[in-house]
This record gives C-alpha cells, structure tokens and sequence, in this order.
C-alpha cells in the first residue's frame, strides 16, 4: 500500500471516500447557534482546515471522490469555491487538481417533519425530529467530485424512499412501552435515508461504472429501542438489495428496481458501521462485506491506525474512533483491484500535521482503491 499518489500502481480508476467534516457544527464555537452559512463562511476565509482537507486530496489524487459531510448549499458558495479555490490551487507545495464533474443533490438531514420522531415530548421540526438528524435542512449533505463525466441524465437518487416501504424493515420498540416506536402516521410518513443514496453512472474512457454513495446514520445517539441503530442496519441493507436490484425500490423520479445485473460498481461511503471491534455490528456490514457481487478481497489499510491502536485490526481503521467505517466496495464484475490505502501517516511523519485531531482535518481518515476496469 503507497501513501503517496507516485507510490502506487497505475491504475484505469483511483476511487475515494472521505468524510471531510466541513458541515456547520464543525465550524461552531462551544456555545454558540449553529450557523447554516457556516461553511461557505469558512470557504470564503481561506480556512487552514479546508486546505488541509484539499492537500490530502492532492496527494492521493483520485480520479472520483465522495465527500461526506459537506454541507447542501448554493454550489457557487460551496462546491465551485473548494473546487477552484481550494483544489485547484497548490496546498504546501502540492500540484492542483482539477475536478470538471461534480454531483450534489437535496438529502434528508434537517428536513423538517411535523412529528415527534425522538420521542421527546416536543415536536421540534429538525434536529431528532426530521427525516435526518440535522440543525437545518442540507445538514451534513454529500457532494461528488469526478475527472470523468457524471451521467446526469441517469443518475439516480433515493432521498424520499419511504422506510415503510423496504419489506421488514425493523422497527424499533419503545421498551417502556412495548410498542412501536413510530406511531402508524409517522411510518407512513418518515424517509428511509438519514442523508441519501445516490447511483451516478460515470463515463470512463467509454465504460460505465456506478458510484453508489451514502452516509447511514451513526448507530447511536439513541436509547435501548436503537432506534438508530435499526435505521443503519436498514440503509446498509438498501445498498445490498439495490445491488440485488430488488423490485420493491423506487427512486425519487419514480423510477423500480436497482441495479441491472452485471453492471459494475463501486460502493463508497461513510457507513458508519464497522465488522469488528468494539463498535462492530456484523449483522449490518456483513449485508455487504458477504455478499456474492461484492469484491472484498483488500482491505484498506494504514500504518498510522496500525501504530496508534493495539487490536490486531487496527490497521483497517479509517476513523480516529478506532473502527473501519469508510468503504470503497467494488462489484465482483467488470472490475479489478490493483491497490488501495487510508491516509494515516505515522506521527514521525512529517505529514501527521494533516491529521493530529478534528481541528487539521477530519475525525475520518481518506479510503481509496485503485481499480481496473474490465
């Protein structure tokens, strides 16, 4: 595994996912309102974290990325200034990155319902009370950054898929009271995705591959009915019955059905789900990690997780809570695995200034693989 961009295999396609922290809280003080602006704000201040976040990028150079936790705003406050302010300009010495094809769409997080979703006692509208957990709506949203062409046409996004509506979806029970813990009306109503999922089909070099991106929602931050839990289980799980092109999906333009058989893609995302550990929950990852379309045969991993932790795994981490939670999953068809690596450089590095805490980039670490396209 090569650490830098000159270090690895050549290879038709470098694919990442990096959960980048640039949503609002991240640039909050202790105290203060969380702000909705906060992020074009700190774009447009020239933000050492941010350029941290872009000279990481710069150094491991992938040809696509998912960016995860990068707030939904106006694209010429957001996504056009990190990309031509901040990519395409040298960090610290780095050669510039141009990135022609992004994707960003509406997602769930902060979108505002009329129920009492947390159970709290007041209908609070966002927050434990929208479809997503989120201070607004575009909280906590995704972007995609590619060198090669997006299919815009035939992109496909799942943002209003109705949790009712994925067969045995498991619904949480209240354990005081031993019924469910969404009343009829409010499961008629709730939205499956904590974020979204996105299918974008990307045009490299004449051949079609999938990026199936997502952001699950963490699988805490709830009480004993894990009701959140359930919910990360349950997106996961729509990732593996996507791939299975099961036929009771929909996505937001009405469009049935997942993916066609043998088409080839690559599963990217924050999943915040890790198959071992203290955190592991293997009911949930192993809907991907074991199933038969999916090419699991190299993990990523990093010296520096593998320094820092004793477990034996520790090398497969990909966040500073100590748990492999970021994937890059191609499909067992039409594409092979070259190499692949997590960006955690040692602390004797001199690159250790781009990740020593939350505040030099991201609680999460980059994951990518490099891959062939047959």
């Amino acid at each position: 595994m090569g650490l830098f961009a000159n270090n690895v295999s050549a290879a038709d396609l470098r694919v990442a996912t990096f959960n980048v922290s640039m949503d609002a809280t991240n640039y909050a003080k202790k105290g203060e309102a969380i702000d909705k602006d906060a992020l074009s704000k700190a774009l447009a201040s020239n933000h050492q974290q941010i350029r941290n976040i872009a000279e990481i990028i710069q150094r491991v150079r992938p040809d696509v990325i998912l960016l995860n936790e990068f707030d939904y705003i106006d694209a010429d406050k957001g996504i056009n200034v990190f990309r031509k302010n901040y990519l395409q300009v040298s960090q610290n010495k780095q050669v510039a990155i141009d990135y022609p094809y992004y994707f960003i769409a509406p997602v769930n997080t902060g979108l505002a319902t009329e129920f009492d979703l947390d159970n709290d006692g007041v209908k609070g509208h966002y927050k434990g009370d929208a479809h997503g957990f989120g201070f607004f709506e575009g909280h906590y949203a995704m972007a995609v950054l590619s060198r090669y062409p997006i299919d815009l046409n035939k992109a496909r996004t799942l943002q209003t898929f109705k949790y009712k509506d994925m067969p045995n979806a498991q619904m949480p029970i209240d354990p005081k009271t031993g019924k469910d813990w969404y009343s009829a009306e409010e499961w008629q109503a709730i939205h499956l995705s904590s974020k979204s999922f996105w299918d974008l089909p990307i045009d490299v070099k004449g051949k079609t591959v999938h990026l199936l991106a997502s952001h699950p929602t963490p699988p805490v931050f709830d009480g004993d009915e894990d009701r959140n839990g359930k919910r990360n289980h349950d997106e996961v799980r729509l990732i593996a019955d996507y791939i299975n092109n099961a036929n009771y999906i929909y996505d937001d333009k009405g469009q049935k059905g997942g993916l066609k058989a043998k088409s080839r893609f690559v599963i990217v995302g924050d999943l915040n789900a890790a198959p071992e550990g203290g955190k592991a929950r293997p009911n949930t990852t192993d809907q991907i990690l074991k199933n038969p379309l999916v090419n699991t045969s190299f993990t990523p991993t990093s010296k520096g997780a593998k320094e820092s932790y004793k477990e034996d795994y520790a090398k497969n981490y990909t966040a500073y809570w100590q748990a492999r939670a970021d994937y890059v999953l191609p499909s067992n068809y039409g594409i092979e695995i070259n190499d692949g690596g997590v960006f955690w450089p040692q602390k004797n590095s001199e690159l250790f200034r781009l990740i020593k805490d939350r505040n030099a980039s991201s609680d999460h670490r980059m994951v990518w693989l490099d891959i062939s396209l047959k």
